[in-house]
């Protein structure tokens, strides 16, 4: 089994970054202007790096696969994105920070990057601010704050309900002012579809113009894969439907070790599902349970007439109403972390107490909320005893403020009015901690080659806290690559650029090229939905919410079996020297079937409970995860020896600073 070198600075935590800022190698700017970098999508997290890089002087070529980097999936972030500068006077600090963050990812993540990362969390929204991304403020002019879940302070900086668009705004518009000063060439509607190896470092890439269908070859001294998560596996989930493993599957296969690859967040805020027409699902931002509240009847008859359609959620008098969260974690109540909450969800839903047709929903009531703001604005406004009416009125004007973007969402897509009555919601796919297994660099096992942002596993452990997805992407890609990229590129400074006609991209464009032909030569008679469909209920039966050893074997020979059907009875009509939508997705799902399948094994292997990895065998009495410090505190390390076929490398967890315990939110 390999040692992996995670480079982690000696020293205490809280010096480990100064210090290494302050005597690693640098690359002066003669220099790096011979130097060029390539950047593998455009999200927070790419279009951060491939302007902040572009900025000191290097010649950056990014990609994305949109039209525009202002389609990257970091638009759909809504709640917000933490930040430790304690401007609520609250106790925050950037200790605290780390500690919440560590605790949330139930004591899986690596000391050294977290507080790195609570660090630099302040300079990400003094940078956005000079960017002019709105965020909300309050009455005097200081930036507002808000709750998330997993933490006992307001850190949380918001635009309303568009957080992640409004960051991405301001990330496209330094990428933009690059691309314009000729910095960055901009390569949209192209997909990467493997990495070029040249004397075991990464060199390139192969591309495919997905309005032409042209091949085409493109040099780097270093390679830096930005393309998010991989969360689409389950078919259903929140992501965008273009996002995919692709860019992080190519590099797995060239070298590059996966991490911790089962460790999926399932989300307890989203729309729950309603037909097999769906192609996904849609998030109902976190900071709705910052003053949401969290119910299902407690009675299994009410349930039953909310199942039915005989009663309403109003029908339901408030003593006859569980506010679960708040009873089982009273500590914390409904802003207890992600995988608490979704685990919570389903207990209730899979006791019969569903709210919803299907019986897999739960209520988040803003009743309590809206009187609550409606009396504080009363009371502002100098209303002497008001009516209930005005109290309401009033209190529905604050919430449509903070969150009324969401409400409007909620009723365009579900018909109902959710100032009116609860909103439904259900647990489902959302992020994942899981990705290329990266040192303190951010450089994969293959040298030369970076992952950042989602594309890593770095900095969340077994479950992300909300809010820390943003802060992760902007953090990578504004402070941290722009100095660690220098400690290997000031030994590269003598190579030139390597000319494209090198056998190692002939031969990996060949590669492609056959793969691509495979596809048209096997003219089967289903679709790519069809397969991905299948694969999307083998993931979230036996390795979604909950996972135990029989289902996760028999997960991993249907998959086996899948894979076979898929590569001889897929079809894929058109042609592959044209604009192929079909073609793109077959490639996908192919690199998810085989992600699939490796999640699974690290699921199988992993026999404890820790954050968003439930395995039943493992619990509390209480139904808590139920972790093993003593036998899995180590990240998996996955080495892909062929397909089907991987070696696991251990990078062993040391808690210095942090005392591990058994989660609690109660």
């Amino acid at each position: 089994m390999t040692k992996l070198n995670s480079k982690i600075p000696s020293g205490s935590i809280d010096t480990k970054w100064t210090q290494y800022k302050a005597s690693v190698p640098l690359v002066n700017p003669a220099n790096k202007r011979k130097i060029e970098v390539i950047v593998v999508g455009t999200g927070l997290a790419g279009a951060s790096a491939a302007s902040s890089l572009a900025e000191l002087g290097y010649k950056v070529k990014a990609f994305c696969f949109q039209d525009s980097p202002r389609r990257a999936h970091s638009i759909a972030a809504q709640g917000g994105i933490n930040a430790a500068k304690n401007y609520q006077n609250d106790g925050d600090s950037v200790y605290r920070l780390f500690y919440d963050t560590i605790k949330g990812g139930d004591y899986r993540a690596r000391e050294a990057n977290v507080h790195r990362l609570s660090e630099v969390s302040g300079s990400i929204i003094d940078q956005c601010v000079a960017q002019g991304v709105p965020f909300a403020r309050e009455y005097g002019g200081l930036l507002s704050n808000r709750s998330f879940g997993g933490t006992q302070v307001q850190r949380t900086f918001y635009a309303a309900g568009q957080t992640g668009q409004q960051l991405l705004l301001g990330a496209y518009s330094s990428l933009q002012r690059q691309v314009g000063m000729g910095n960055v060439q901009m390569y949209s509607r192209h997909e990467m579809l493997d990495i070029v190896m040249i004397d075991g470092k990464a060199r390139g890439i192969i591309a495919r113009n997905l309005i032409t269908g042209e091949l085409e070859r493109h040099f780097g001294h270093a390679v830096l894969l930005c393309s998010g998560g991989y969360g689409n596996v389950f078919y259903l989930s929140t992501n965008a439907m273009g996002s995919n493993v692709t860019a992080a599957w190519k590099a797995h296969r060239k070298g590059a070790y996966f991490g911790n690859p089962c460790f999926t967040q399932i989300h307890p805020t989203c729309i729950p599902v309603s037909g097999d027409h769906q192609s996904k699902l849609t998030l109902m931002s976190e900071s709705l349970r910052n003053d949401g509240r969290i119910w299902v009847p407690a009675k299994p008859e009410d349930a039953k007439a909310l199942q039915n359609g005989t009663k309403k959620a109003n029908d339901i008098p408030e003593a006859d109403r569980d506010y679960y969260l708040e009873r089982r974690y009273p500590a914390f109540g409904n802003l207890v972390p992600r995988d608490v909450a979704s685990r919570a969800a389903k207990e209730r839903c899979d006791a019969g107490f569903g709210v919803n047709p299907t019986g897999q929903a739960v209520f988040l009531d803003y009743a309590a909320a809206i009187e609550r703001y409606g009396k504080i604005e009363a009371t502002k406004q100098n209303l002497s005893n008001p009516d209930s009416a005005t109290i309401k009125a009033l209190g529905k004007e604050v919430v449509k403020e903070k969150y009324g973007n969401l409400f409007d969402m909620y009723l365009q897509i579900t018909g109902e009015n959710p100032y009116e009555t609860p909103m439904k919601i259900y647990p489902a796919v959302h992020y994942t901690m899981g990705g290329l297994w990266v040192d303190y660099e951010l450089m994969t096992t293959v040298p030369g080659l970076y992952a950042l942002g989602e594309a890593n596993f770095s900095d969340h452990g077994a479950n992300r806290l909300g809010a820390s997805a943003l802060m992760q992407g902007l953090a990578d890609g504004y402070f941290v690559i722009p100095y660690t990229i220098g400690n290997y590129l000031s030994q590269d400074i003598r190579t030139a650029a390597i000319p494209t006609d090198h056998p190692a991209f002939v031969e990996a464009e060949n590669n492609v090229r056959e793969q691509i032909n495979k596809f048209f030569a096997i003219k089967g008679t289903k679709s790519v939905d069809y397969f991905h469909k299948r694969l999307g209920k083998i993931m979230w039966d036996k390795c979604g919410m909950a996972r135990n050893e029989k289902g996760l074997k028999e997960a991993i020979e249907e998959i086996r079996a899948l894979r076979i059907e898929f590569w001889s009875d897929v079809r894929i009509p058109g042609e592959s020297n044209e604009f192929n939508p079909e073609l793109e997705k077959a490639g996908r799902v192919a690199d998810f079937i085989e992600l699939g399948e490796l999640m699974c094994l690290d699921a199988l292997t992993r026999e404890e409970s820790c954050g968003g990895h439930f395995r039943e065998e493992h619990q509390t009495e209480e139904g808590e995860a139920l972790r093993h410090d003593d036998k899995f505190a180590f990240v998996s390390a996955w080495e892909m020896k062929e397909v089907g076929k991987w070696e696991l490398h251990k990078e062993e967890l040391v808690y210095e600073n942090i005392k591990i315990a058994q989660r609690s939110y109660k």
